[in-house]
């Protein structure tokens, strides 16, 4: 069933043309990811579904009886609510239906009384009918759904019965977002809404739009987002919109075959041009110019293959200006954070630091909650702050080039050019043409930056970087505001870069493309784990089957203790080998799932599936050896 159909769309903002003959349909189960450059017209696309927006030609059209729910980018609240009464504000319909039960309730008991037979029947007629509706929109665990959203998107309860205005702007976008998600519509659209969230309540989201029972319409620059949550994907580009099936990954290969058979068509069609125009060019005035007439006719006739689009993203390089010594940082003893302010009870923010050495070469992501430290324990590292206790220090020839997640240090009142210009010796023309690697071109490098859009204020964060030639990079959230193809350029251009990285990011794809090292943040500590995201993650869930079952085995040595230890063990020995053969069945079939995307050579599935082996790998042995203990 199509919950929404979008039929030949054309759309302008004044004289510019957005989209023109769009068409595509929304299922009732589809979870679609909406991708493509900022600025294509993909917000404009939501508000296009949810009526904000008209059509100038076609037709947007949901079904009867659909309700939409739609998480903008920038939320708003009542004045006077707490969080939680915003979250059941979402649901007032339900209430009404509750507070219309105990009504009816009251009345049918008063015409009972009285002995009033045919107003009692119509009364329980509608008490049927009204507690029916009640259930079924779940009005029965209404209170403990709207516990589980705030839980999951990270509200401690305290905050609970907070003004919800006074939320930082990071708290208002995961509030807006729990609205949504207790109000279950069928069709959900949501426009950024990994934003603001840290790694915990990015996973619990992908979780819960994964058991989601309406369909998912998500603007998202996070591809680990959209290959865990998605299933299919409309790229919006150049005035069109493309659909695949797939998630992201799929997304990405299909695309490059499709804009790969559109060149192959684009450049066959311009040879066949190029010849018959060669042909009539000759002989248009001899012998064979009745044929060269009508050759004509067939070129004019010839439907043209337009020239496949150029996707604009950033182009630059960075590199070190001179190398440093083979120690970039060490610390000792080192705590970062700040003391209670007056007045605050507690320790205010502590955070303890292992003592690291960090060598040249190696490219480090730090991760955490949001609050955890992450940019203080930056600054600290950076000399900004004073640390709590302990020392940082930088080795020899260490050059830190500095990017700031809030883009502190550019200057409002400067243009784009100016801006640029204070870092370097180049002439005004040679900024303006430096620029252009920007995505900066023509007047645009007279924009004031305070006058730019996020992504832009994070265009010419990194033109600076890239002019200070240093040899230690300290990033704070890069990818932040920035859309896909440029996350994907920066990837690169970071990945053949020849000094050291030290990075905060919630993009786990950017992550796992980039990282040696991953440093968490969590309760007042950093740990420091070898390898990627993937390898982090697959080690974090490995330890934590083995502590689950290590509980399970010492829950049976004190069951045990009460005469009926051997029956437990044997009974828990039994489950856990049970759970080895759903495991081997399960490795099984991502054998053959490998297998078959090997031989399409879909290099996207191959990575994702490898992974997932790897990681039911591990869990197997981890079960052989809990069995093993168990058994003996």
């Amino acid at each position: 069933m199509s919950v929404a159909i979008i039929t030949n769309m054309t759309k302008y903002y004044g004289a510019d043309l957005i989209f023109e003959d769009v068409s595509f349909r929304v299922e009732q189960r589809d979870r679609i990811g909406l991708v493509g450059p900022n600025g294509a017209g993909k917000t404009t696309l939501l508000k296009l579904l949810t009526g904000s927006l008209e059509p100038d030609a076609g037709s947007v059209s949901v079904a009867q009886g659909v309700r939409v729910g739609y998480l903008p980018q920038i939320p708003d609240f009542h004045p006077s609510r707490t969080l939680r009464e915003e979250l059941l504000d979402a649901v007032a319909h339900i209430r009404e239906m509750e507070e219309r039960i105990q009504q009816v309730a009251t009345d049918l008991a008063a015409a009972q009384t009285a002995g009033d037979a045919a107003l009692a029947s119509a009364l329980l007629d509608e008490y049927a009918d009204v507690q029916h509706r009640f259930e079924h929109a779940g009005g029965y665990t209404i209170d403990s759904r709207v516990e589980q959203v705030l839980s999951g998107l990270g509200f401690s309860r305290e905050l609970w019965d907070a003004p919800a205005r006074q939320l930082s702007g990071g708290q208002q976008t995961r509030a807006a977002l729990g609205k949504l998600l207790v109000r279950e519509p069928e069709l959900l659209l949501l426009d950024e809404p990994t934003n603001h969230l840290d790694l915990n309540a990015l996973e619990w989201l992908e979780d819960y739009l994964t058991a989601w029972r309406g369909a998912v319409l998500v603007v998202s620059h996070d591809r680990y987002f959209l290959d865990r949550v998605t299933n299919r994907t409309i790229e919006v580009d150049h005035h069109a919109a493309y659909l695949y099936h797939g998630a992201y990954s799929q997304f990405v290969r299909l695309r490059t075959e499709r804009l790969e058979r559109w060149e192959r068509e684009y450049v066959t069609q311009q040879e066949h041009i190029a010849h018959q125009e060669d042909f009539i060019r000759r002989y248009k005035a001899g012998q064979r110019a009745k044929e060269a007439r009508g050759r004509q006719k067939q070129l004019d006739r010839l439907e043209r293959v337009d020239r496949p689009p150029e996707q604009q993203t950033i182009r630059f390089h960075l590199g070190a200006r001179y190398e440093s010594g083979q120690t970039v940082l060490t610390t000792d003893k080192l705590v970062a954070g700040f003391p209670p302010r007056p007045g605050e009870g507690g320790d205010g923010l502590r955070l303890a630091v292992p003592d690291i050495m960090l060598v040249r070469g190696e490219r480090v992501a730090l991760m955490g909650a949001n609050g955890s430290g992450k940019t203080t324990l930056l600054r600290t590292l950076l000399g900004e702050i004073p640390p709590r206790w302990g020392r940082a220090s930088l080795g020899h020839n260490v050059h830190i080039g500095y990017y700031a997640q809030t883009h502190e240090h550019l200057d409002s009142a400067l243009t784009v050019l100016d801006e640029v210009r204070q870092s370097t010796s180049l002439s005004e023309e040679g900024v303006r043409t430096f620029l252009g690697r920007f995505l900066f071109t023509e007047d645009d490098v007279f924009k004031p930056v305070g006058a730019l859009s996020g992504g832009e204020r994070a265009r010419v964060a990194l033109a600076k970087l890239s002019l200070q030639g240093a040899n230690f990079l300290v990033l704070d959230e890069p990818t932040n505001h920035l859309d896909l193809p440029s996350r994907q350029a920066l990837e690169t251009i970071l990945s053949e870069y020849d000094g050291t990285i030290l990075f905060v990011s919630h993009d786990r794809y950017f992550v796992d493309a980039l990282a040696t090292q991953v440093w968490t943040v969590a309760d007042g500590r950093l740990q420091v784990h070898q390898g990627n995201y993937t390898r982090f993650r697959q080690h974090a869930q490995v330890a934590a089957h083995g502590a689950k079952g290590s509980a399970s085995a010492k829950k049976a040595v004190q069951r045990g203790s009460t005469g009926s230890g051997a029956k437990q063990a044997t009974r828990t020995a039994q489950t856990v080998e049970a759970e080895i053969t759903a495991l081997e069945s399960k490795v099984s079939a991502i054998e053959a799932e490998l297998a078959e995307a090997s031989a399409h050579g879909d290099v996207g599935r191959i990575t994702m599936l490898g992974t997932d082996y790897e990681h039911a790998q591990e869990l197997l042995h981890t079960l052989y050896d809990e069995w093993a203990e168990l058994a003996s």
